[in-house]
This record gives C-alpha cells, structure tokens and sequence, in this order.
C-alpha cells in the first residue's frame, strides 16, 4: 500500500474534478461558481457506453471458436455452448452486466480494473464481480496480477457475511472482536463524491492473500500457491487453502483474478483517464469558474460610495424598472457612487478553454469525426481509412479487452464446465446428443466483439468494401453467406431466415423431392 501511495494520490485528485456534486464556494465571495470542467466525466461515460454495446450485445457476449478441423460433432457442440453460456450470462447472473459496466467505467478513469471469478456455494454458481484497482494490492515491482508473487484482495463483510462464511466452514470460528475502521483516501473520495458518510461503515476489512508461501508443516522443495484470509482489524487468520488441483502433480497455481488495463503504462495498474487528461480537467474548471465569476461580476458590479450618500429603504440590488429614493449630500449622484472597473467575460480565456477541453477530447480518443468535412462522393476505402485512422487508439483499448474478456470466459467455461449439472437442463439445438461437459470440451469460447473493428459503422464500411469487390466478380463470392453477415453487423434478427443458405435447407420427404426436382 505505501509503495503505490503516489498512484493513490492521484487517483484521489482526479476524482477530485469529477464534478459529480456542485462546490459551494466562499472564495473569493460566498456564491462563487463551483461548476467542474465535464471533460474526464464524459471521456469515462463515453468509453463505458461505447464499449458495452460491443461487449456485450443483446443476444449475449459469447461465441465459440472451434481449434483444428471442422467436424459436425463439434459444429453442433459450439451451437450449444454458445447458446448456454449466453443464457448463463444473460439470465441466469443476473449481475454479470451491471458489474461489467461498472467495471469500464472504472477502467476509463483509473487505467486497471479486475474481476474474481469464482463459483459461490451460496448462489451454487459461477460469478464474475467487480473489483476496483485499489482493492488489489500487489507488490512493488509487479507487472500484472498474472505474474504477481503476492495478491492481496481487499474485501469488506458484514457481521452477518462472516457469521454465514463461519458457519459454512469456509472461516475459523474465531472471535474478531468489533470491527476496526480502517479506510483509504480513495474510499473517503468515492464516498464523499457520491454524497455518503464512513462513519456508519461497521464492516470488516478482511485479506484475501493469493500466494506462494512456504507453509510450516507442509514444506516442499519450492513455495506453494496457498490463499490465506486475515482480519486486518485483529491480524488473526480465518483460513489457509491451497489454490491447485489435487489432481495437478505440477501444482500450477490457480488464476482467480482477470486484469483489464486500459493503456499499459509504469507499474501494474496502467493509465487512465485521471493520468492522460486529469490536468487538463483542472485547467478546464479553473477556467470556467473565472469566466462565470467574471460574468456575475460585469453584470452586478460592485463599487464604492461615500458616507453621506443615503438610498432610502435598505442597500439590496436594485430589481429591472425599480426606482428609489435617495439623499445626495452635495453634488450629483454620480460623483456619490463610483463603480469598480469590472471587465467582461474575457475571450482569450473562452478560446484558450476551447483549446484545452480540444486537446483533452483528442487525447482521450473522444473528439466527434467531422462527418460535414468529408465529401459524400469519397469512395469506400477514403471513407475506410479516415475512420480507422479516427479509432485507431479507440481500436487499440478494444483489443485489450478483447484478449481479458477472452480470458474471463476461459475461467468461467472451465467452471460451468466443473460445477454443473452433466447434462442440458432444456432441449439443446443443433442435435439429440445433450451431454454438456463433453460439449465444454470440443469448443473455446470467445468475446462476440471485433477488436480490428471499434465500431458498428466500422464495421459497416469494411462489409461495403466487400459488397463492392463482389460486384466486380460476384462468381468467386458466397454472396448469401456475406449479405447475411451484413445483416447481423446492422443489428438485424433472424439474418439466416431471411438469407439463407444451402445449409440451411431441410430433408424433405421423396414426394417433395420428386415435384421440386420436376419444377
């Protein structure tokens, strides 16, 4: 935790101008504009909506890939695992894409996000939650969670979760005495920016410590991978498990924890928002609350007037078509009264602010493609190579959680595959045969997104590049096959209905045969 204080630091500052609650100011004068600068907040929202609709689509975020030759026994096992692992995904944990959302827009800003992924006796499935970057704590000098010698997962529980985790024999019945409140800066930040209070915050903090450790009793020739759980409040130890396969006489260690890093940067958390344009959304408030600020002031400026001078009623501001009576000792009224010399909102500070949210939105991949600029007449490949040049580091970050996502599924095949029933619990497609494990077996799963394509319109592009060379030599072409590819990029239903295929055809019986082959 002290090796990585500098990186809390600033996680701390940038979440700072988040702006997710208005500041009430009193500097330079009570009122005082306390807006923040939008820029960070939208880079993250704009990355989390982005890249949940290409990770996870309406039909699920699952598709197979089948290693080696095509056989129709493992073509018809990848119909059933992708349809089940959807549904698994989709409707049977239910948290799956609220957690993954929180977990881009986690990613956005601070550059790595984890999840676990393990089976839950008490649900009696698989789970894949969220954890945030401070929560896993590696040591210095770590490259990723992969790798990492130690992994300590920060966790909170409640009286009651520990009570639950005692009874089922997962904990020591150990007595842990009343919870001891310890929070780091971050976790005061996050509950400050969400209008919450750690004061009322009576649950444990307990470590889950993935290891190699050298166990007394139990010593080998090397350390052995062991995920021993500690109390932090009272140091004592709730319990020590192994984290290999009995069966594994290499006793690799097992991987619980996937890591997705935005830009891989120093250190093992990498670089977010917060790191790439955190300064800039500091540039960006302070210039916008001296604009507001210089605006008030030019529309209700203050001034002097001197001691003789006497308005009757009280000294409020005066209302539009208000008039009031006052007692001018000597002279006019203007030679009473002499107003500050206030200027208005200046311009090289609005250009200069433009000029820094540009920069910031360039920088985080989040300007808007100027689609007036580009001419209707430009061909396909002109209008392909400006987008992809646009997206090209948009495309890059996709790439990345592509290959995590790639690996979450790996971890949650393996334990759908370990944990459930042998046996489909509905009538699979594609074939009689419903033996779920031997399925698990034949096919790998991978993410439904493209990571050599950020975007639906992407997509799109590259499929009309491909309709126009077919229609130059439409004979070396699968026509059917690629008009309905292009109906599933636009998001269309039922794409082999409407196109489909001679694989698609159904045996007949001999009397429709006869007739279609007399027609």
């Amino acid at each position: 935790i002290n090796s990585r204080k500098d990186w809390a630091d600033m996680f701390v500052k940038g979440l700072e101008v988040l702006g997710m609650k208005y500041e009430e100011r009193a500097e330079p004068w009570l009122g005082a504009c306390g807006v923040y600068s939008p820029v960070l907040t939208e880079a993250a929202i704009r990355f989390q909506s982005e890249m949940i609709t290409e990770t996870f689509p309406a039909q699920g975020p699952v598709k197979t890939q089948i290693i080696g030759e095509e056989t129709p026994e493992n073509t018809s096992a990848a119909v059933r695992v992708r349809a089940d692992m959807n549904f698994r995904l989709t409707e049977e944990m239910i948290e799956y894409r609220s957690e993954h959302e929180k977990m881009l827009y986690a990613l956005g800003l601070s550059g790595a996000a984890f999840k676990k992924i393990y089976f839950d006796p008490s649900l009696d499935r698989q789970i894949a939650p969220f954890v945030p970057a401070e929560d896993i704590v590696m040591p210095y000098g770590a490259s990723n969670v992969y790798s990492s010698e130690r992994v300590a997962h920060v966790m909170r529980k409640t009286k009651n979760d520990i009570k639950k985790l005692q009874a089922a024999g997962l904990y020591r019945d150990v007595e842990l005495g009343e919870p001891v409140r310890l929070f780091t800066d971050i976790e005061k930040k996050k509950a400050e920016e969400q209008g919450y209070s750690l004061t009322d915050d009576d649950r444990y903090q307990v470590l889950e410590v993935h290891l190699d450790y050298d166990l007394p009793g139990y010593e080998e020739e090397v350390p052995l991978p062991y995920v021993i759980t500690i109390d932090r409040g009272s140091t004592k130890v709730l319990s020590i498990r192994r984290n290999w396969n009995e069966t594994d006489k290499s006793k690799k260690k097992l991987q619980h924890f996937v890591q997705y890093t935005y830009i891989p940067g120093f250190g093992a958390y990498g670089l977010g928002y917060i790191h790439l344009i955190g300064g800039y959304a500091r540039a960006g408030t302070s210039l916008i609350r001296q604009l507001v600020d210089a605006g008030t002031l030019s529309n209700l400026p203050g001034g002097l007037k001197t001691r003789g001078l006497r308005i009757k009623g009280d000294d409020t501001p005066i209302a539009p078509g208000e008039f009031r009576d006052v007692d001018v000792p000597s002279g006019t009224v203007r030679d009473n009264i002499m107003t500050l010399p206030y200027k208005e909102p200046s311009q090289v500070l609005a250009a200069l602010l433009e000029k820094i949210t540009d920069d910031a939105r360039r920088l985080a991949a989040i300007a808007d493609l100027k689609v007036s600029d580009m001419s209707a007449q430009a061909p396909v490949g002109t209008t392909l190579a400006i987008l992809e040049r646009q997206l090209k580091t948009m495309s890059a970050v996709q790439a990345r959680v592509h290959a995590s996502m790639r690996m979450e599924f790996k971890l949650l095949k393996q334990i759908i595959r370990d944990y459930m029933p042998p046996d489909y619990s509905y009538i699979p497609e594609g074939g009689d045969r419903a033996v779920k494990q031997s399925d698990y077996d034949l096919v790998e799963v991978i993410p439904v997104s493209d990571p050599n394509a950020a975007t639906m319109a992407q997509r799109i592009m590259q499929y009309q590049a491909a309709l126009q060379l077919a229609q130059g030599a439409p004979q070396i072409y699968d026509l059917p096959q690629l008009h309905r590819q292009m109906l599933e990029v636009l998001g269309i239903k039922n794409a082999s209905k409407l196109v489909p295929t001679p694989e698609d055809q159904k045996p007949r019986d001999p009397v429709s045969e006869n007739m279609s082959f007399l027609t």
